[in-house]
């Protein structure tokens, strides 16, 4: 079964315990967390201490996407607030085999993403060291972006890799994901789906999860 991650960069912080719960409760697989830096990408989040304190709220794995340069100084620090999967981008660090094994070493599972103008085939040689492969389907840094037609060549193209390596590996795909696309990028092969203002943009944020379920079924 399509694993669901609702991203709460899109979630009211205002009211974050309730629409945590609110997921949680409606069947949630993991909470996806975005972590910016304002240099990788144009935007800015929160760190560990937010991580940690939203630990707090929900036993759901925690899905921390490091949209961050150098990530290899920040997973030690994010694998103790909480993470259970720590994704860090390939155009981010020259030692992507290296972090991976790393990553694993703190007990997490280990992510490796890439953006929409990098090529699948440069994830070859690490394939077999990851625990999920990330594709972007929108260039991140912001939540509510459209879908790019392109991202579903990709995900068929990390499924086809992952798939070839017999890779235990989970593939995720992130970004503008809706109604009108859900089952095309289920089609394309992903197994975990990164869904943010479709599910908190809506009034209930419970409803969306359960509308999104029976379009899977």
């Amino acid at each position: 079964m399509t694993k669901l991650a609702p991203s709460i960069l899109s979630a009211d912080f205002a009211r974050i315990a309730e629409q945590i719960a609110a997921v949680d409760a409606a069947g949630a697989d993991y909470l996806h967390i975005d972590v910016m830096d304002g240099r990788f990408v144009p935007n800015l989040t929160w760190g560990p201490k937010v991580v940690a304190d939203l630990r707090k709220l929900s036993p759901k794995p925690f899905d921390c996407h490091l949209m961050i340069v150098e990530p290899e100084k920040f997973v030690d620090a994010f694998r103790e607030a909480g993470a259970d999967i720590i994704t860090f981008h390939l155009e981010a660090t020259v030692h992507a085999q290296r972090l991976l094994a790393h990553i694993k070493s703190l007990g997490a599972k280990a992510g490796i993403s890439i953006n929409p103008q990098t090529p699948v085939e440069l994830l070859k040689d690490v394939i077999d060291d990851a625990d999920l492969v990330l594709v972007m389907s929108v260039n991140p840094g912001f939540g509510g972006q459209s879908f790019i037609p392109r991202a579903l060549d990709k995900v068929r193209e990390a499924r086809a890799l992952i798939d070839a390596a017999y890779a235990d590996c989970e593939l995720e795909v992130d970004g503008g994901i809706g109604e009108r696309n859900l089952r095309q990028v289920v089609a394309a092969g992903a197994d975990v789906v990164v869904m943010g203002s479709a599910i908190f943009g809506t009034p209930d944020p419970a409803a969306a999860i359960a509308a999104i379920r029976s379009m899977l079924a």
